[in-house]
């Protein structure tokens, strides 16, 4: 039987194997190579403090999520394989409140990203970097 995400491990679990799946993948993986290069783990160590803020309202992350991803070449399809990523990710090892947050909460990101990131490919404005 799974249990929920209740700790720092388990978001640690979550964390390191979603993105080793992420680097894994064809089209997501080229991605975040061009980006994070060999600076995975303060990458991850980021990821853990944000799901940790986030899941948890613990406040260990603090800065703003999107201005890394404003610029990036990805377009809905990049974040329909993110998502599929995500999801299978939590359901293979937790059920629960908050594993139904995570998915949650990814899906809004997600989609928020997606919009802004659009927003500013077709504006001359440019996002606060």
């Amino acid at each position: 039987m799974k249990v929920d995400i209740q700790s720092m491990e388990d978001i640690c679990l979550l964390v390191n194997t979603f993105y080793e799946r992420i680097r894994a993948h064809e089209l997501l993986g080229p991605i975040f190579a061009d980006k994070i290069s060999d600076n995975w783990q303060p990458h991850l160590d980021k990821m853990y403090r944000f799901w940790q803020t986030v899941l948890f309202d613990a406040h260990t992350y603090s800065g703003s999520p999107f201005p890394p991803h404003a610029q990036l070449p990805v377009t809905q399809l990049h974040f329909d394989e993110w998502l599929k990523l995500w999801h299978s990710t939590v359901d293979e090892f937790y059920e629960g409140e908050k594993a139904d947050e995570a998915k949650w909460r990814g899906d809004k990101m997600a989609a928020l990203f997606y919009h802004k990131i659009e927003y500013y490919k077709n504006s001359a404005k440019r996002p606060l970097l």
